[in-house]
């Protein structure tokens, strides 16, 4: 029995997956410590405006929009391995540093430095999973991937709460690098034998496809990376949704401390709690989906995802000075379940409908789109906040959220389209013609 045969009854039987997916889960559980108690120094500590606050998300965009279709070319023309050790180090490195920055300005430098580097680890974890893991079991990883990142929400803010009571926020960033290091340490363990092995497993012929893309330019392998989503109905129509959807989430995203200190200006954890009851949600329904078909239902599954985020989003603009906890949990719940939907349905098309040779370029296309959004949409948030207030900005923006998601659901069948292998090998075609 082979190590791909074994693996078809866990994923987790694949070793090489198994400790990639370890350093995965130690990186994001450690970013969960840093990304709240950084909202905490700057939004209660260093009390923060609306605007200032829209200023990090833009920080950490930034080298998005500049680097990210060059980090996905690098994610599948160079060695992911090195890459995402490099990345886990630099971060580790780059956070220790974050801890002695003396004010926002300081803070929103590094926080862009190191968002740089970690522009490379995204598009090289994606890749190196669609190289090692079996076609039918795209989902199980994504899924699995899904539960790490959400999961980290619930023990990362619950305990990096409990940290914030007792000690500085300091204390909780200086968690998120020792997570770093162990992420690196634990790549360490992996061998490029061993990746090459499984490699011939999952993909066999496939590879030689591999080694000519190390001979093409990189100039090439970016331009065949764009045409092959603006030929790819199905991978177009996803990208312009999610697009148009983060448009309107990232006006918010930062601005939850905002929110919390109009309703509860004396309670630092609600934020913890919100986070983590959104991871709560995410998990239950990311498990739910792993049961599930996964070749069909596109439309359903973004648009219901969205409908949730959106009524989450302007209930808690409903919420009332002085709100109690259970309130803001449920609501956390209910946008987690929309964000599990989305995410993985999100992820898992476009591993789906991309080849394996071009899945770093797609998610590093990806990731410059998303970060293009998030210059411009923190801080129209951010205005609209100072403006109108944090309450009447989250209602307005959860309402526009669900009617997206109530188009995305009525318009499914025409976003979407069925045949999505002729759709996928038709780009593959184009793509490659117009090089």
């Amino acid at each position: 029995m082979t190590t791909t045969q074994q693996a078809g009854t866990s994923l987790l039987r694949n070793k090489v997956f198994r400790r990639v997916y370890s350093a995965y889960a130690s990186a994001t559980f450690g970013d969960w410590f840093d990304m709240l108690a950084i909202q905490v120094l700057v939004g209660y500590r260093w009390h923060a405006s609306p605007l200032m606050l829209a200023l990090i998300p833009i920080a950490i965009a930034l080298p998005n929009i500049l680097l990210g279709s060059v980090a996905g070319v690098a994610a599948d023309r160079l060695n992911k391995l090195k890459l995402m050790r490099m990345c886990d180090l630099l971060t580790a490195v780059l956070t220790l540093l974050v801890l002695l920055a003396p004010n926002m300005w300081w803070l929103l430098s590094l926080l862009m430095l190191r968002s740089a580097i970690s522009t490379l680890n995204v598009p090289a974890q994606q890749s190196l999973t669609r190289s090692i893991v079996r076609e039918d079991q795209l989902l199980q990883a994504t899924s699995l991937n899904g539960i790490v990142n959400q999961g980290s929400k619930i023990a990362g803010p619950l305990l990096g709460g409990v940290a914030l009571s007792f000690l500085s926020p300091q204390w909780c960033i200086l968690i998120c690098a020792c997570f770093r290091v162990g992420a690196y340490i634990l790549l360490l363990t992996v061998k490029d034998a061993e990746v090459i092995n499984i490699k011939k497993e999952v993909q066999g012929e496939s590879l030689s496809v591999s080694a000519t893309e190390q001979r093409v330019p990189l100039r090439t392998m970016w331009k065949e990376g764009w045409s092959f989503i603006f030929h790819s109905r199905l991978l177009f129509n996803t990208m312009l949704f999610g697009i148009t959807g983060a448009l309107s989430i990232q006006m918010i995203d930062f601005q939850f401390t905002s929110l919390f200190r109009t309703i509860a200006p004396q309670q630092e954890s609600l934020l913890g709690w919100l986070v983590a009851a959104s991871g709560v949600g995410a998990i239950t329904i990311i498990t739910a989906m792993n049961k599930m078909n996964r070749e069909s239902g596109y439309g359903w599954k973004f648009g219901s995802g969205y409908v949730l985020i959106g009524i989450s989003v302007a209930g808690l603009g409903l919420l009332e000075p002085g709100v109690s906890v259970l309130p803001v949990l449920i609501l956390g719940f209910v946008m987690g379940l929309g964000n599990g939907i989305f995410m993985i349905t999100f992820s898992y098309c476009l591993q789906k409908e991309t080849p394996p040779h071009m899945t770093g370029r797609v998610f590093g296309i990806q990731s410059t789109i998303l970060g293009t959004i998030m210059i411009g949409a923190p801080l129209l948030g951010g205005t609209l906040v100072q403006a109108i207030g944090p309450m009447q900005t989250f209602l307005m923006i959860g309402i526009l959220v669900a009617v997206l998601g109530l188009l995305g659901i009525l318009f499914g069948n025409l976003l979407w389209p069925t045949s999505k292998v002729v759709n996928r090998d038709r780009a593959l075609e184009h793509s490659m013609g117009g090089a």
